[in-house]
C-alpha cells in the first residue's frame, strides 16, 4: 500500500514539474496546461495552447527538443506529443494572465489591460472574474491594486469545479510584476437567486390552482369508487 500510494504521489509531483517547465518556456504561446496519459506504447503528451504554432516550431523543431527534455530530464517513456488549441482561450484563467503580462512588458498601462481583460472574460460568459496585478506598478514603493466583476466564490466545495486560477510574471525594468487572475466559469450555483416578474408569479400561482383542482377531482373519483364497493359489498 505504501509503494502504491508513493507511485502515485511521484507522479503527480512528475506532473506538476512539467507543467511548470512548460509554462516558464511557452508564455509566449499562452500555454493553458498539460494532458499526460501512460499507454502500453509509451505516453501520450497533450500541451494546450492558444498559439500552438510557437510550441510546434519550424518543422516541429521546438516539440522534438520538448520531447528530448521530457525523456531525459522527467523521464518519461517515449513521450508522444500533439499540440492543440485551447476550446475557449477567453475563460482560460492562466492564457489570461499570460496575456496580461504580455502585455504589461510591451509597456501597456496596468489598469488599461486590466479593465480590456475583465470586460472580455465577461463577455465570453464567465459568472465573475478577479484580476490582481501587484508590484512597483506607479513607484518604488511595491503595491497591489485589485479588479472585479461579477461573482466571485473564495471558499466551498464547489470552487474546485467552477473557479479556474492563474499566476503569471511581467519582467520590467522597474522590477516584477505579479499578475493572478481568478475566473468563475460556472452559470447557476446554489445560492443563485432571481426574481420572477409579474406574469411569472401568475402563471405559477395558476399552475398551483390547477394542479390542486386536479387533486381534488382525483379525490373525488377515488371516494365514488370507494362508496361503489361498499354498496356491492
Amino acid at each position: 500500500m505504501v509503494l502504491i500510494k508513493r507511485h502515485f504521489i511521484e507522479q503527480a509531483i512528475t506532473r506538476a514539474k512539467i507543467d511548470e517547465y512548460l509554462a516558464s518556456q511557452f508564455q509566449r504561446a499562452r500555454y493553458s496546461g498539460v494532458d499526460i496519459v501512460q499507454t502500453p506504447i509509451g505516453t501520450r503528451v497533450t500541451i494546450f495552447a492558444e498559439r500552438p504554432a510557437l510550441i510546434i516550431g519550424s518543422r516541429g523543431s521546438t516539440v522534438r527538443k520538448v520531447t528530448e527534455v521530457l525523456e531525459k530530464l522527467f523521464n518519461l517513456p517515449n513521450p508522444q506529443i500533439s499540440v492543440m488549441n485551447v476550446e475557449n482561450p477567453d475563460l482560460d484563467a492562466r492564457v489570461n494572465a499570460f496575456r496580461i503580462a504580455s502585455s504589461l512588458e510591451r509597456g501597456f498601462h496596468f489598469r488599461r489591460v486590466a479593465f480590456i481583460a475583465l470586460r472580455r472574460i465577461m463577455q465570453a460568459g464567465a459568472v465573475g472574474v478577479e484580476i490582481v496585478i501587484s508590484g512597483k506598478l506607479t513607484g518604488e514603493r511595491a503595491r497591489f491594486e485589485k479588479y472585479r466583476a461579477g461573482k466571485i466564490y473564495k471558499t466551498g466545495e464547489h470552487v474546485d469545479y467552477v473557479v479556474d486560477k492563474a499566476i503569471a510574471h511581467a519582467l520590467l525594468k522597474k522590477g516584477i510584476i505579479g499578475v493572478q487572475v481568478t475566473i468563475v466559469k460556472e452559470g447557476k450555483l446554489g445560492d443563485y437567486v432571481r426574481i420572477k416578474d409579474e406574469e411569472e408569479v401568475k402563471e405559477f400561482v395558476e399552475a398551483i390552482r390547477e394542479q390542486k383542482k386536479a387533486e381534488e377531482e382525483i379525490e373525488e373519483i377515488l371516494k365514488e369508487a370507494e362508496e361503489e364497493i361498499v354498496s356491492e359489498g
